[in-house]
C-alpha cells in the first residue's frame, strides 16, 4: 500500500489559504507565559511563574526541530503556547504567516487542521469510554471532512500506517493496549487532520527504550510521507539526535544555545549544554566518559537570577555573568550560544 494512493482524502471542510512561498511553517518571536502565583484568603497575586521568558525560533517546513532542557526548564509551556492550548503573557506566533494570536475563534478552529500535538502519557491522553475508531475519528467528525464512509476510510488506513491492525483494533477500547501502541494510536489520531505541523510534547519519554527506537522511527518515516514539521520536545539527548536537524536549548524559560545538530553535539559551546551532553551515557564499556556535575540547584522561575540564568550553577563563571544579560553570539551558520565566553575580550 503506497502513500499515493492508500490515503483517503482528508479534504472537504473550509478551505485553509497556503502560505506565500518561503515563509518558516513556524515563527515564534519574544514568546513569554508568566503564571501569576497568589496567596490569601482573596487570592491576590503576590508573583509570577516566569515559565517561559523570551524565546524566539523558528521551524521550516519538513524540519524537525528538538527542544531540550531539564525538567521545569519551560519546554512544554512553549509547545502548548504555541498551539494557543494556553494563551501567552506576550510575544507572536505565526503559522504559515498567520499570527495566531490575532485572530478569531473561527479562524483559529480552521487553522488548528493544521496543528496538532502528539502527548507525553499515552494514558492519560486517550478517553477510556471512546473506541479507536471514535478517538481518531472525533476529529475529522468535528471539522466535516468527508462523509462517514471516508472518514472510516481515513481512520483505517491511519491505524494500519502507524503499525496497527485496523480489523482487529478499530472497536477495542484503551485499556487494550501496551503503552506503545497507545502512543501509535495518538500518532495516528495528530495525523488524522493531515496537519503540516506537529509538537511532540515528550512523545516517547514514558514508553520502553525499545520502543521508544520504534515511535522515533515511525515518526521520520511519517515526516517524510505526509511532508511533516516537528517541534520534538524531550529531555533524552540521544534521542533528540536522532531525529533532528536542528537543536534548541532551554534552562529556566530562556534559551542558551541553538545550533544544527550535527554542530551542537560535534561542538557544544554553553556550559549547560556541555553539562547536558556529559550525562548522556556512553554505548561503549571501556570508554571513559567525563561528566560535569553542575552545582546547586535550579534557581526558581519566581525570582529567576539576574545576568545570566546560569551563572550560579556555571562551572566557569566570570563577574559580569550576574550583572550583564548575555547577548546571543554567531559562532558559525545557525549557531548561536547565549554566553560571554564566546566574547573576544573574555576569559573565565
Amino acid at each position: 500500500m503506497t502513500s499515493e494512493d492508500a490515503a483517503p482524502a482528508a479534504s472537504p471542510g473550509a478551505p485553509v489559504q497556503a502560505p506565500p512561498a518561503g515563509v518558516p511553517v513556524l515563527e515564534v518571536k519574544n514568546l513569554k507565559k508568566y503564571f501569576p502565583v497568589r496567596k490569601g484568603v482573596f487570592s491576590r497575586t503576590v508573583g509570577q511563574v516566569k515559565a517561559v521568558d523570551d524565546v524566539s525560533f523558528t521551524v521550516q517546513r519538513q524540519e524537525t526541530v528538538g527542544l531540550v532542557g531539564e525538567s521545569g526548564c519551560g519546554k512544554t509551556t512553549v509547545g502548548r503556547a504555541i498551539l494557543r492550548l494556553i494563551e501567552p503573557t506576550a510575544g507572536t506566533v505565526r503559522f504559515d504567516g498567520v499570527d495566531i494570536q490575532s485572530i478569531d475563534a473561527a479562524a483559529l478552529r480552521a487553522l488548528r487542521r493544521k496543528m496538532q500535538i502528539i502527548f507525553q502519557d499515552p494514558y492519560g491522553s486517550l478517553n477510556p469510554r471512546m473506541t479507536i475508531a471514535s478517538i481518531i475519528g472525533e476529529g475529522p467528525r468535528i471539522h466535516g471532512l468527508g462523509s462517514r464512509k471516508e472518514q472510516r476510510e481515513r481512520v483505517e488506513y491511519l491505524l494500519e500506517r502507524v503499525g496497527l491492525d485496523a480489523k482487529n483494533h478499530l472497536n477495542r477500547y484503551p485499556h487494550e493496549f501496551s503503552g506503545g501502541q497507545r502512543q501509535r494510536i495518538g500518532i495516528a489520531r495528530a495525523l488524522s487532520l493531515d496537519p503540516e505541523f506537529i509538537v511532540c510534547d515528550e512523545a516517547v519519554s514514558a514508553l520502553d527504550v525499545s520502543i521508544q527506537a520504534q515511535i522515533v522511527n515511525l515518526l521520520m518515516d511519517l515526516q517524510a510521507e505526509f511532508h511533516l514539521s516537528y517541534l520534538f520536545i524531550a529531555h533524552d539527548l540521544a534521542v533528540v539526535e536522532h531525529i533532528s536537524n536542528r537543536v534548541i536549548v532551554m534552562y529556566l524559560g530562556r534559551i542558551v544555545e541553538e545550533a544544527a545538530a550535527l554542530d551542537l553535539y560535534r561542538d557544544p559551546r554553553h556550559p549547560y549544554t556541555n553539562a547536558l551532553l556529559s550525562a548522556v551515557p556512553v554505548p561503549e564499556p571501556h570508554r571513559e566518559s567525563k561528566r560535569t556535575i553542575l552545582m546547586g540547584d535550579v534557581p526558581s522561575p519566581i525570582d529567576p537570577p539576574s545576568g545570566c540564568r546560569f551563572h550560579t550553577r556555571c562551572p566557569k563563571v566570570m563577574p559580569r555573568c550576574s550583572r550583564e544579560e548575555p547577548p546571543a553570539f554567531d559562532i558559525r551558520a545557525r549557531h548561536r550560544s547565549w554566553c560571554f565566553l564566546e566574547a573576544r575580550d573574555e576569559k573565565p
